[in-house]
Order: C-alpha cells, then sequence, then structure tokens
C-alpha cells in the first residue's frame, strides 16, 4: 500500500495534536490587527491564501498570500509567515533572507532541522506532521488547522468530520471520469487549487479550480457527460443545477444520492467541514493514480523539496 495512504488516514490526529499546540505557540503566530503576508510554494502557498482569506474575515486584520517567488519587495507588513514542510525550499529561504532585519517572520515547518528554523525570527516545528510522500497532504492541511484554531475556528468538529472523511466513500469512482473541476468560495478557493493539483500531481490528471462565482463566466464549457464539478464551501444559487444541465456529476457534501454520499456519514453535521471534504479530494487524487497504473508514491519529474543551484 502506498505510505501516503497513511499520510492521508492520520490527519484527524495531527489536526488534534495541532489544537493543541496553537495555545502554546501564540507569541510566534500573526496577532489581531497586525498587516501580514503568508508565503509558500504549490501546495504551501494554496494554504496560504486560505488562511489569508480566513483571517480576514475573522477581522483579524489585512492578509495577502503569495508564492514566495513573487512577494513584492516594496511592500511593508507587520509580519511575514511562510510555510514550508521542508524548511529547505530555496525560494522560501531566499525570500526570508532578504527580508531579515526589515520584517518580523515565522515559518511553518514539518522538520525542526531545516535551515528555514534558523534563518527566521520564529519558527513553529510540526513533526508530527511530516511526511516522507513527495505529494503532499496532512503537513499542508495540520498548518492550516493550527492558523485556524489560533483564529478561534471549532477544530473538534472539524477533527469529527476528519474522521467521517478518511472512511467515506468517495463520492464518484475514479474510473468514470475523465476530467474534474473544482470550485470554491472565499477561503475554499485554495482548498480548490489544492485539489485540482493533488489529482494533476499524483495522477497526471486533467483537473481545474476557480472561484465557484466565476465557473459560469467561461469554465463551464469545459463541463460534460463523464466529468465532475466538485465544489468547497458555500454554494452559489443555481449552480448544482447550471452543471446538471451539462451532463457532468456534481459533487458537495451537503448532497446525497448516487453522485455524492458523504452527507450519510457526515457525523451528525451536513455539510462536513470544507477541510475535510479535501480529505476526500486528496483520496480521490490517489485513487486516479492508482486507477491509472501509476505510483501515487512516486510521481513523474517531482522531488519532495525544490532546491535550486
Amino acid at each position: 500500500m502506498a505510505y501516503v495512504h497513511a499520510e492521508i488516514a492520520s490527519q484527524p490526529d495531527c489536526w488534534r495534536q495541532a489544537a493543541d499546540l496553537a495555545p502554546t505557540v501564540l507569541d510566534r503566530l500573526p496577532h489581531p490587527g497586525e498587516r501580514v503576508a503568508v508565503v509558500g510554494c504549490g501546495t504551501s502557498w494554496f494554504m496560504a491564501t486560505a488562511y489569508a482569506a480566513r483571517r480576514e474575515a475573522a477581522g483579524q486584520g489585512e492578509t495577502d498570500a503569495f508564492q514566495a517567488s513573487e512577494f513584492p519587495a516594496g511592500r511593508r507588513y507587520d509580519r511575514l509567515l511562510a510555510i514550508t514542510r521542508s524548511g529547505t525550499t530555496t525560494e522560501v529561504l531566499d525570500l526570508l533572507t532578504a527580508v531579515r532585519g526589515r520584517t518580523p517572520t515565522t515559518v511553518l515547518v514539518g522538520d525542526p532541522t531545516s535551515p528555514a528554523v534558523s534563518v527566521a525570527n520564529a519558527a513553529v516545528t510540526m513533526p508530527f506532521a511530516d511526511e516522507r510522500s513527495v505529494v503532499q497532504t496532512r503537513f499542508a492541511t495540520t498548518a492550516l488547522a493550527l492558523l485556524r484554531a489560533q483564529l478561534g475556528d471549532n477544530i473538534t468538529a472539524l477533527v469529527a468530520d476528519a474522521e467521517v472523511a478518511v472512511r467515506a466513500p468517495l463520492p464518484i469512482d475514479p474510473g468514470l471520469i475523465e476530467q474534474v473541476t473544482f470550485l470554491g468560495r472565499g477561503w475554499t478557493i485554495g482548498l480548490a487549487q489544492e485539489a485540482a493539483l493533488k489529482c494533476r500531481e499524483a495522477a497526471t490528471f486533467w483537473a481545474e479550480a476557480y472561484p465557484a462565482m466565476d465557473y459560469r463566466h467561461g469554465p463551464i464549457s469545459v463541463a460534460a457527460p463523464g466529468r465532475l464539478v466538485w465544489a468547497f464551501g458555500e454554494l452559489p444559487d443555481g449552480l448544482p443545477e447550471d452543471v446538471a444541465a451539462t451532463g457532468a456529476a456534481f459533487a458537495h457534501s451537503r448532497t446525497h444520492g448516487v453522485r455524492t454520499v458523504l452527507g450519510r456519514w457526515a457525523a451528525g453535521r451536513t455539510p462536513v467541514d470544507p477541510m475535510a471534504d479535501l480529505i476526500l479530494a486528496q483520496r480521490f487524487a490517489v485513487a486516479l493514480a492508482t486507477s491509472r497504473g501509476l505510483d501515487p508514491d512516486a510521481p513523474r519529474h517531482l522531488s519532495r523539496s525544490v532546491v535550486l543551484t
């Protein structure tokens, strides 16, 4: 069995540990009212965008998210928060070095011995969420769980939903689908982008992601029988009906029936938290890889950390 399976399944426990950790590291995390930039690469960037939107919606302060390589050097922030599993990614280390002495920096990192820990002003280490996998799953979501706990979100309920998601049937048989589009609103746009990336990384599969309200402004033209639209979080009025008219399948954690059965398993909550729904998408991506004869533990052209020479 691919070790990515075990890492996906371990997320409820990792999120519990993140919630326990959060109160002990509050001085290292963004404070209410601070103007914050959150950076990362790949999956970590998508978690940064999710956190940035959720922090602003919670009234905690202006929060921007950037790919580490695209950080606007001329802007001033009260704090720069970097999410980096390995702590060795070139773009993140270069940015932390560039802003040293000008902007306070905090890193969320899996490996406590990584160079990012010594370059940043402060570090929150989560070795319990580190991974063997090239394809990130539990570290990224655990970082987001930690940050959501700091915002006051109910992590106990989130963990209950995650326990459902690691066991529930997949919304649809991956072997029946030739393309998938993930949609989100607000903070779940980052989750949609991450779900699409998982399908591309693990299974070299045609997967796209868009803000749900923008989907009908062009991308819906891709929808057709044999294709899937999977939405996270809040649903725009009329979207499921518009997708159904294309012949594409539609998945959302509040729906029931043949196309998506997650709601039946929702531990008393329908819909489940979108982060728990992301676990379903991770499992979907791994199942896609397996159905296509690929090894999700060895995605092509990828390595665990991008270190540029």
